[in-house]
């Protein structure tokens, strides 16, 4: 039966890709569009049924793509290496030194001393932890940070689970809600995630004789949506994977564990030192104005630049993926104590990285420049227009629906800068409140949960091999239903 489905579901992607190219014409001014959407289903078909392998289906863009007319090669290739890539690979190379000198396992134990050691109240301090931190710094930066502490929770805790399977769930279940809680505590903040920051410019910029929109009255709207939202994940979490798992650990078990480690190493100190100055950097980085308040960043002091001389727009010189890259120089340069001749991290420590996770990254960055270059996320965003007339809720419904599907596919500030004119023109047309439209906007391209390649803190999870992609798939569509549901009925209370 095994095999069967496996190739029921090879043979299902190609065979739906080509009934959408076949049998339907989404933009008869433009056949890429239908060709694209037929793409995007076969490549989510074999993710979800993992009937090939994930790196597999993420290396169709380039054969596709190009053969399909959709980008020429040059153009899809470059996609495979952007910028967020080389945040994964400096960030993991920091967890490696992190795992390989102890610090994870130091840290796992002191957390757990704090929040027990039932599975539910270790969840909801991995998820709380996590949606605090990502309400100020990238959902990407924050699960990378904090990735090798709960990988440690999870090591240290599965020897006390006696079932196979249970262990299983209890990792599932960790770093899904590492994964998702990065996402929601975005949401939060004007500063949390960029579609927040690009849509306060947008706003001021459309309605400058607007004055009702500033940083007490995003958190006053935010924070109640993802606050509920977290709590919403936590139990979709707890009730799927934990509710048979237990967990038994002697009265002095940590008290033991932590003084078993003893004191804290030469490399150990490094390790926190630079991890903590990431950390720092990482906050800092990003310019800051809201309302009154304006904090520049160390990023403004490189400037801007453009990516070539035919390009009109300016880009910033350093990102987080500097800072990222810059703590991986920093360990494999300086020199360990207690391994003579070595650096505190080899070369050889570094291996392994999985490519196979770097190709699925590359692939979603593909696919969000594949909908944009063959009109596929113009095509779902106008489809909008058709609901002129219909009741309030029912329109913000549909955005938050549309919204959520280009972020499935698309990255959440594209998926954003693709709406939001859509919004502001609706607007006009309807004459109701602009952020009674452009809030729930914002806050659904955050929703994106059902793919490993919707969001990078998903991608980065998904590479530990601890989840399952229909795991992901059922979970993730639970929450975003229960996303856009929340935000449709909570934006239309509070405003």
């Amino acid at each position: 039966m095994g095999n069967k489905f496996k190739y029921i579901s090879i043979a299902a992607g190609p065979l739906l890709a080509c009934i959408i190219w076949f049998c339907f014409d989404l933009n008869p001014a433009n056949k890429a569009t239908t060709y694209m959407a037929g793409l995007a289903v076969w490549m989510c078909v074999w993710w979800v049924t993992e009937a090939v392998s994930l790196a597999v289906t993420a290396l169709l863009p380039i054969f596709f793509m190009p053969l399909l007319r959709i980008a020429p090669l040059e153009a899809v290739a470059p996609q495979y290496t952007d910028s967020i890539i080389f945040l994964f690979l400096g960030g993991f190379m920091l967890a490696f030194a992190i795992e390989k000198w102890g610090l994870h396992r130091r840290i796992a134990i002191k957390i757990l001393s704090v929040v027990g050691t039932k599975p539910n109240r270790i969840l909801m301090g991995v998820m709380l932890s996590t949606y605090l931190i990502s309400n100020w710094i990238s959902n990407t930066a924050t699960t990378i940070m904090l990735l090798s502490a709960v990988l440690s929770l999870i090591d240290v805790v599965e020897l006390k689970i006696v079932e196979q399977k249970d262990r299983n769930k209890f990792a599932a279940a960790l770093l899904l809600g590492l994964a998702f809680s990065a996402t929601i505590g975005g949401m939060a903040t004007p500063v949390g995630t960029p579609p927040n920051m690009y849509f306060f410019n947008a706003y001021h910029k459309a309605y400058p004789e607007m004055h009702d929109l500033n940083f007490l009255t995003w958190a006053k709207i935010g924070y109640p949506i993802s606050f509920l939202f977290l709590c919403l994940t936590y139990f979709v979490l707890s009730r799927y994977y934990l509710r048979k798992v237990e967990i038994n650990f002697e009265k002095n078990y940590f008290k033991q564990e932590l003084k078993g480690l003893g004191k804290f190493s030469f490399e150990e100190i490094v390790i926190s030192i630079i991890f903590i100055c990431c950390m720092v950097l990482w906050f800092t980085r990003e310019e800051v104005k809201v309302d009154n308040f304006h904090f520049k960043g160390w990023g403004s002091l490189f400037g801007k630049m453009k990516v070539d001389e035919r390009d009109t727009n300016m880009v910033k010189t350093v990102g987080d993926a500097t800072v990222a890259i810059m703590a991986a120089l920093l360990l494999f340069l300086i020199p360990s104590k207690n391994k003579k001749g070595e650096a505190i991290l080899e070369w050889d420590d570094a291996k392994k990285i999985r490519y196979d996770i770097i190709l699925m990254f590359g692939s979603g960055f593909a696919l969000a420049y594949g909908f944009e270059q063959a009109g596929l996320s113009n095509w779902l965003a106008h489809s909008l227009e058709a609901l002129k007339g219909t009741h309030v809720l029912v329109l913000t419904f549909s955005i938050c629906v549309v919204v959520c599907l280009i972020s499935e596919f698309a990255s959440n500030i594209a998926s954003i800068v693709l709406v939001m004119p859509i919004m502001i023109a609706l607007q006009h047309k309807l004459n109701i409140p602009p952020l009674l439209l452009m809030i729930p906007a914002t806050f659904a391209a955050s929703l994106g949960f059902i793919l490993p390649v919707a969001t990078a803190a998903n991608t980065i999870v998904f590479g530990t091999k601890r989840i399952f992609t229909r795991d992901m798939f059922f979970i993730g569509l639970i929450l975003d239903i229960g996303g856009i549901l929340l935000i449709t009925v909570l934006t239309y209370l509070l405003l």
